[in-house]
């Protein structure tokens, strides 16, 4: 281990996004000393800048500047009339991106956390090199997070076909729009491109529905919720080859036959982790075979002072989870006791028009674990809920899943309007073996979207009692 000098720190981090930062600070509110190495010219990684908060305020941009949300109250149309122009709907896009990274910023200076800019390298396992700085360390954290995966058969050098970080950066809004891929970045921009209401969107998916890994019956009603919005949607649909039969122009032909014009293309093929040009190999941190760092339970790679946490290890590729899993390698790596593992169950967001938010099992998992057991199954629509009334949400759903006989919480699923948020609800219940009686004897606030889970636990408690559970959901 190299001497303690002025470029020697206790942990060095390499990446600024949810994963570096919280790391960085976990070890520093400790006391040790730390330093962030960033090769962007901006911090906050793809999380601040060309994902999860520029996608998730596009959204809001989109539903605000289409007055989504508005149409049809009282009767009144209160679209109005005017082009949306790119510039409008990426604006508040760049502000709270410039809000970020000034509050990595300032976290990172309230913690004495140096920041080292430029493209790292290591030199040996305790040595790197940034420009023209040798930092050694400790302890190392790889926290580099992931970028777009370009496969070899899309033409990325088309100027009209973009990744996921190059959509951010569109001149204008097309009047058309092929997404290929459904998962939650293809479905994410998908939505928020057509509920603008000017551009026809087209997403195609080679499995047989979207976001394949939700429960069945939300997938269901998210695939109806974005054809009311005026999307195609093709699923069971690969495409055979592309063509650019003039400027500003896409074609893309299925191995179906169908052929689909558009002024703009995404393709969504998921994300890949950053970790060229680091030298991992060389000093032997392993990795797989899809380029992502191999880690054990405490986030240790194999070389015992290194650790990696966030995109860069691979799924769940949250940010949530990647700023606890950053947090724990810590814990682990200095000894801090406090916090050891990440909890065992934690929820999905989808960013969606409209949102979705699911914990636990699918209804799909739930029936094949429950062997003898049986499962019941509760749901609450948000048209019958008076909040959802008020908001004039009255597609969105909210399912419980309960296991018998024990009747313990083990999966919830919504679609509607602050999904992200009602979920944390079961969140709670199920940490602690709630059941379907908490939600019985519960008093929630009115009218609430949280009152929906009390009339889906009465739907479940009448699939309980009742030999045959009738379509209607049980009103007490």
């Amino acid at each position: 281990m190299p001497a303690a000098g002025g470029d020697h720190f206790d942990l060095v981090v390499l990446g600024s996004g949810p994963a570096g930062e919280k790391g960085a600070a976990q070890a520093a509110y400790y006391g040790k000393r730390v330093a962030i190495v960033e090769k962007e010219p901006v911090v906050g990684g793809a999380c601040a800048n060309t994902g999860t908060l520029p996608s998730k305020t596009l959204r809001e941009s989109a539903i605000y500047l289409s007055d989504l949300r508005q149409r049809d109250i009282y009767g009144v149309e209160l679209h109005h009339d005017h082009e949306i122009s790119i510039a409008e709907f990426m604006r508040q896009k760049e502000l709270v991106t410039q809000r970020e990274r000034e509050r990595i910023l300032a976290n990172l200076a309230h913690h004495q956390i140096e920041l080292v800019r430029g493209a790292a390298t290591f030199v040996d396992a305790h040595t790197l090199r940034v420009g023209d700085r040798t930092l050694t360390a400790d302890v190392f954290l790889i926290a580099t997070g992931s970028s777009p995966r370009r496969v070899p058969e899309i033409p990325f050098e088309d100027p009209d076909v973009d990744d996921s970080d190059e959509v951010l950066h569109m001149d204008r809004i097309p009047a058309s729009f092929i997404v290929v891929g459904a998962g939650v970045i293809g479905c994410e921009y998908a939505s928020i491109i057509a509920a603008l209401g000017k551009t026809k969107v087209t997403l195609i998916e080679a499995r047989d529905r979207i976001l394949n890994f939700v429960d069945d019956e939300l997938g269901a009603r998210m695939t109806q919720a974005f054809q009311r919005i005026g999307m195609d949607v093709l699923c069971g649909e690969q495409v055979a080859t592309y063509d650019k039969p003039e400027p500003r122009h896409v074609r893309v032909t299925l191995k179906s036959g169908k052929v689909i014009d558009a002024e703009r293309l995404l393709a969504a093929s998921g994300r890949a982790g950053n970790t060229k040009g680091l030298g991992l190999e060389a000093i032997g941190v392993k990795l797989d075979d899809r380029g992502l760092i191999v880690i054990d339970k405490t986030y240790q790679t194999t070389v015992s002072h290194i650790f990696a946490a966030g995109d860069v290890v691979g799924p769940p590729s949250l940010v949530s989870t990647s700023m606890e899993q950053g947090r724990i390698a810590m814990c682990h790596a200095f000894g801090f006791t406090y916090k050891q593992h990440l909890a065992a169950q934690f929820p999905y967001g989808l960013y969606t028009i409209p949102e979705a938010a699911m914990i636990g099992d699918t209804e799909q998992q739930a029936r094949k674990r429950a062997g003898d057991g049986g499962i019941a199954v509760g749901r609450a629509f948000y048209k019958d809920n008076a909040r959802g009334q008020i908001i004039n949400d009255l597609d969105g759903m909210m399912k419980l899943i309960f296991e018998l006989p024990s009747q313990k919480l083990i999966g919830a699923h919504i679609i509607g309007e602050r999904a992200t948020d009602l979920i944390h609800v079961a969140q709670a219940v199920m940490a602690f073996g709630g059941t379907l009686d908490y939600f019985i004897q519960s008093v929630f606030n009115y009218p609430t979207l949280g009152d929906l889970y009390k009339y889906a636990a009465y739907d479940a408690l009448r699939a309980i009692t009742l030999t045959k559970q009738p379509s209607d959901p049980l009103r007490v």
